[in-house]
């Protein structure tokens, strides 16, 4: 059999660059593989293929709300847009956005082939700072390569003949002489393997990567002969922050574990939800518990203060993992030129929907559903949590920069009403070419110092941004949701101290929200406390491309129809009427809870199977 893609990628290997800020790998040249040995530095392009395409995707995660029941988009040729509208396939040259299969197995070979070569390396001439560097590259390689496994079974587990199936699972690399008819290993097995890599990777990892004296250096090290913490710092210090180090393995096990304990994999995948709930405390209690929530967690992204402080890897208190801190943002071509209204020269590719905005309860915490929520349609912006007015854009937000040297005025803020075919903002516009087809503009994410076109017609501001791949108010939801399946709203894991409804009180206040009525009713019903904490995580990760993923994990309704508000202005007063998004349609089949396998790979190999009902997609 002819060689796979991945395979004859794997002879060619990148030498890695060190950046100022954080660890990104770039390619700079190609070197046989047989230099590797003799260049150990060369031999670090091979692990980075595990840090090129990570599962966290920026920006572009955004758009992946846009197949869901949160968000919409103008752009009807992308590819999230047909995904969401029924045309994701498992075809060759059909729609898949979320095929991860070429570019993990890709990764997984290189990382392999770093872990069979990495003993043979000198990484430094004194043999216990070369000890400490094969510790560290180990660390990372495991944890790696668990991640990209990870990424790899999310997009491709599924059933066959009522069989959970994973992926092939990859622990070793490919060389020409192997058998590539491999199937499926099954979900558990996958599951294992991840955490047996996470185990391994923190057995070599420091927790955090910090600075520390000669008389703090860990025992281990201590009994080798590393007596200098110079030395020790040089390989885990405070200058290496931003690699893979114990803490983040910790959040990627908390993730997994959460994953796999969900409805759509549980019966077969041998984790629970009590063991889910003790992967995120073990995290969580480092920081406190609920004490350790950050206090401007829910919007770090324009935080500029502390996005400056955290320069040369730092992590603010919310954050756990980051990409490189970015200059430019608010230059054009940016996440704000792609989501600001047509007004302040933006495309508005993303518009929140009706559907998220009903999420966002009162100020006094009920749903606008619930009667005591006071809750009024014909005013419905009013005595909203705050995190409505900081996520979304609605018409009458005080959105966006000043576009000219005076203090913005009343007639400038955001108008989506539809009573003027010149108003570029309102509602499916016909003028100003980006038009909101639900009434509404993504804000969270965006940096509002980001001026796209002055009145002199050129763009200025130049802002530092970062975004984040893991945060705490992720981990801390996913210790809620784990613990209130596991031992109801007010139970406890073993080793913590606080509960569901603790961790969903303290998110609650930290948005504002003082009241805990609601709150308290919940914690009466597991049912009730299970729906407040699935709802609290739609808002508090809207636009972090959780959405598609939680809604399949929770095999959720897939189908809800996405609607719009409509505003007109009836004798001097506005009208509000919810109506559903024209021309949107979500149309998922009960077996895109789970992803396809590429049918170009079911092709060329026999021992593959497809995942059950995609024979037809």
């Amino acid at each position: 059999m002819k060689l796979k893609k991945i395979i004859k990628l794997a002879v060619l290997i990148p030498v890695v660059a060190a950046c100022d800020d954080m660890f990104e790998p770039t390619i700079e040249s190609i070197e046989d593989f047989e230099a590797v040995t003799a260049k150990p530095a060369n031999a670090l392009g091979l692990m980075s293929y595990g840090y090129q395409n990570l599962p966290y995707q920026g920006g572009a995660g955004s758009f992946t709300d846009v197949a869901t029941d949160d968000a919409v988009t103008n752009d009807e040729g992308n590819n999230y847009w047909k995904v969401g509208n029924g045309l994701w396939s498992s075809k060759n040259g059909g729609v898949n956005p979320f095929n991860e299969w070429t570019n993990r197995r890709t990764n997984l070979q290189y990382v392999n082939r770093f872990i069979e070569q990495m003993d043979n390396f000198t990484w430094a001439g004194k043999e216990v700072v070369n000890t400490m560097f094969k510790d560290q590259v180990k660390g990372e390689a495991y944890a790696l390569r668990a991640l990209q496994m990870f990424a790899f079974l999310r997009a491709h587990a599924g059933y066959v003949g009522g069989e959970l199936m994973g992926v092939p699972c990859l622990t070793h690399s490919e060389s020409a002489g192997d058998d590539f008819n491999v199937g499926r290993s099954s979900f558990k097995d996958c599951i294992n393997q991840i955490f047996s890599d996470l185990e391994e990777a923190r057995k070599y990892l420091p927790y955090d990567y910090a600075d520390i004296k000669d008389a703090d250096i860990p025992a281990k090290y201590a009994a080798i002969g590393v007596i200098n913490a110079s030395d020790y710092n040089r390989v885990f210090g405070e200058s290496k922050t931003g690699r893979i180090s114990g803490r983040i393995a910790a959040a990627i096990e908390a993730q997994v574990a959460l994953f796999a304990a969900s409805p759509a994999y549980s019966d077969q995948s041998g984790v629970t939800w009590d063991d889910a709930a003790k992967k995120a405390s073990e995290l969580l209690n480092t920081i406190g518990g609920v004490s350790g929530l950050a206090p401007t967690g829910n919007h770090w992204y324009n935080n500029l203060e502390e996005i400056q402080a955290a320069n040369g890897g730092k992590m603010p208190a919310e954050i756990i993992w980051r990409d490189n801190i970015g200059a430019n943002k608010a230059g054009r071509g940016g996440l704000e030129e792609d989501c600001y209204p047509a007004s302040l020269s933006g495309k508005a590719r993303i518009n929140p929907t009706q559907n998220l905005v009903d999420a966002f309860p009162m100020a006094n915490g009920y749903p606008i559903t619930a009667s005591a929520s006071g809750y009024d349609p014909q005013n419905p912006y009013e005595g909203r949590d705050p995190r409505f007015d900081l996520y979304i854009v609605h018409d009458g937000s005080d959105f966006g920069p000043y576009r000219t040297t005076e203090k913005k005025q009343n007639e400038e803020l955001i108008n989506t009403t539809i009573d003027d075919d010149s108003n570029v903002d309102g509602l499916d516009a016909t003028k100003g070419g980006a038009p909101t087809r639900t009434g509404y503009y993504m804000r969270k994410l965006l940096n509002e110092d980001c001026i796209l076109q002055m009145d002199g017609g050129s763009g200025y501001s130049n802002q530092p941004y970062y975004f984040a791949r893991i945060r705490y108010t992720e981990i801390f939801l996913d210790y809620a949701e784990a613990a209130n399946e596991a031992f109801g709203p007010k139970g406890t894991a073993s080793g913590a101290s606080y509960s569901a409804y603790d961790v969903i009180k303290a998110i609650r206040e930290r948005a504002g929200i003082t009241d805990t009525k609601y709150l308290d009713e919940c914690a009466a019903d597991k049912d009730k406390m299970r729906e407040l904490i699935h709802n609290e995580r739609r808002i508090e990760l809207c636009f972090e491309g959780h959405r598609f993923w939680d809604l399949r994990r929770w095999k959720a309704n897939l189908n809800e129809q996405v609607m719009a508000m409509e505003i007109k202005t009836v004798d001097g007063k506005k009208t509000y009427t919810v109506v559903d998004v024209k021309n949107e349609t979500r149309n998922y089949d009960d077996c895109m809870y789970y992803g396809p396998v590429p049918e170009s790979e079911i092709n060329k190999w026999s021992a593959l199977k497809q995942n059950d009902g995609w024979e037809k997609f």
